[in-house]
């Protein structure tokens, strides 16, 4: 036991010494936010703006009609041309506009048409075409109803919705919108995790290998003592950079919290965060995730480290031989979708208790609520059977790294893997 200790520390600290995991776990949270409203704002700065002249010779269309809809949005707007249409047609680009529209003279608010041409000089993306198009559907809307005699209080009443807010008369504090997010944050994360953390183990028990580090450490260790040590060391590092992020989100609420003050829009943020944390167990949700974080991991990690004993220097050896490893985390991704939009379905069950897929589909389906979405009996299953599940990949994977550990020279199958893990 002190051996494994001794490695486990050994792993842990030579990888959070490490530039990289300092950088990577300071920077991601940072970057993340910075793609968020990034990507925001270059969509904001490269929308393009369309100025459209309008040639209306139905005469349903006037001044006061496309003011008031300019007003409201001045960022795609439509000037109606009423003298010299000919010269918007001939020269619209010249007179400053990016293309016209013309309303033909049989054109009424009874009959009206499904399409109209906007004539430009070049193409332009839906992104541009699409704003110019609500605005004049609403201009549309108030001249059928101006024909029509619908008031202002009419159409008032008209553009009413209903909209339906979920009531469990279990959970009555479940957001569904709010569980679907963390749902999606949480099943991401964990498989950027797993696949992340799983291939640095593969890659560490390789490097051992080809530099001959492992022959002189297995003089000392037994080599299932080894593996679960660089396991165990590996995941314990996936489990500080978690907690450290964990740790950031609570340190900014807490700052945004007390500095809100009167500012409407810091106070709107930490309402909505404060909406999250009431909304949902979070220590259930915080505490499950860590299980299944370092659970999954070890199902998954314990074959990477097979694998990576196995191969030689070539990594297209790593690329074939782990390609169904990755594929079982990659089809767990694509469940989740499908659980998320519906919980309680069958194939969110079965993929939230089968341990290959269990730590991505189940965290997706815990943030709904237990035990009223996900019943006690169902996570508890869940949980005894992916601890039952690492147990037998890694008796199955030291089988396999015991022999592979020492091999030289040879491109293994799976095929022969398996012959090494029941071989005496």
């Amino acid at each position: 036991m002190q051996k494994i200790i001794l490695i486990i520390k050994r792993e842990f600290l030579t990888r959070v010494r490490k530039r990289t995991f300092i950088i990577g776990t300071i920077l991601f949270p940072l970057l993340y936010l910075g793609l968020i409203f990034g990507t925001g704002y270059i969509a904001d700065k490269t929308r393009e703006d369309l100025k459209i002249a309008l040639l209306d010779r139905s005469g349903l269309f006037n001044e006061e009609l496309v003011n008031a809809v300019n007003k409201n949005d001045t960022a795609n707007v439509f000037k109606l041309i009423n003298a010299n249409p000919e010269a918007i047609i001939t020269s619209f680009d010249s007179l400053g506009f990016d293309g016209y529209v013309i309303i033909p003279e049989n054109f009424t608010w009874q009959t009206g048409t499904d399409s109209l041409l906007v004539n430009t000089k070049k193409s332009f993306g839906i992104g541009a075409l699409n704003p110019v198009e609500k605005k004049l559907n609403l201009m549309w809307n108030k001249v059928k109803h101006d024909s029509l005699g619908i008031d202002l209080a009419k159409e008032a009443v008209l553009n009413k919705t209903v909209s339906l807010r979920q009531h469990n008369e279990k959970n009555k504090n479940t957001d569904a919108g709010i569980a679907t997010i963390i749902g999606y944050v949480s099943g991401f994360l964990m498989y950027f995790i797993l696949l992340l953390y799983g291939s640095q183990v593969m890659m560490g028990v390789t490097e051992e290998k080809t530099s001959r580090i492992a022959e002189v450490v297995v003089s000392s260790v037994k080599p299932f003592q080894l593996m679960i040590g660089k396991i165990i060391g590996i995941g314990m590092v996936a489990l500080t950079q978690f907690l450290i992020w964990i740790a950031c989100i609570f340190i900014i609420y807490n700052i945004g919290k007390t500095t809100a003050g009167n500012n409407s829009a810091s106070f709107a943020m930490v309402g909505q965060i404060q909406h999250v944390f009431t909304s949902m167990n979070i220590p259930l949700v915080v505490g499950c995730f860590i299980f299944y974080l370092l659970a999954g991991f070890f199902f998954y990690s314990s074959l990477y480290a097979a694998i990576g004993s196995a191969i030689n220097e070539d990594m297209r050896e790593a690329q074939s031989l782990s390609f169904p490893i990755t594929m079982l985390i990659i089809f767990s991704i694509a469940l989740m979708a499908p659980a998320i939009s519906n919980p309680s379905s069958a194939i969110a069950v079965w993929a939230s208790i089968i341990p290959f897929s269990s730590p991505i589909v189940m965290m997706a389906r815990i943030p709904f609520g237990v035990p009223n979405t996900v019943p006690w009996w169902q996570l508890g299953l869940s949980m005894t059977l992916l601890i039952a599940g690492f147990i037998l990949t890694t008796w199955f994977a030291a089988r396999i790294y015991r022999i592979g550990i020492l091999m030289y020279g040879k491109k293994p199958s799976w095929k022969e893997m398996i012959k090494w893990a029941f071989r005496k």
